[in-house]
């Protein structure tokens, strides 16, 4: 059977949801939710799983503006801001107005204080990335993290995600 039957034969195998890649992409996220609370729970108790990912975006998207923060996370601006004030609370971010377009807009930066943090974070997760490691090697990790974003490009061509 040729490439393109073969595929077609596959798509139709798919009659219900639990054989949908969509659902073992969805099952996959909350297992990773759950294993990210669980080792948030035991080596890092200044942040939850949220603020880290907020913190860690800061870090690496320096002079970053809310709005474009909130659509790198896929956050609505308002849980963005929630997160981003508590960030700022623990003097891990600092926020500064500036302008875009004639348009008064927040950057956000990370602190000496949040590097510090994150850093730490870092070397408290490093045994865990190890064991990880040990299972799906780094060539399979690009290979999924690259299916991955051929999938949500493709699902971005007809969803519209108003964020």
């Amino acid at each position: 059977m040729n490439t393109k039957a073969n595929n077609e034969s596959k798509r139709k195998q798919i009659r219900h949801y639990t054989d949908s890649p969509s659902y073992e992409i969805d099952l996959t996220s909350k297992y990773c939710k759950a294993m990210l609370t669980q080792l948030f729970n035991r080596v890092c108790h200044e942040l939850n799983p949220e603020e880290f990912a907020m913190l860690d975006t800061v870090s690496c998207n320096k002079n970053m503006c809310q709005r474009d923060l909130a659509r790198l996370l896929l956050k609505d601006r308002a849980n963005t801001g929630r997160i981003l004030d508590s960030l700022e609370k623990k003097e891990y971010i600092v926020r500064h107005n500036d302008t875009k377009n004639n348009r008064l807009i927040r950057k956000v930066n990370i602190t000496p204080k949040g590097e510090i943090l994150l850093e730490q974070i870092s070397q408290k997760f490093e045994p865990f990335r190890e064991s990880i490691s040990k299972i799906i090697s780094d060539e399979d990790l690009t290979i999924l993290r690259a299916s991955l974003k051929k999938i949500r490009d493709a699902i971005k061509q007809i969803v519209d995600m108003q964020i």
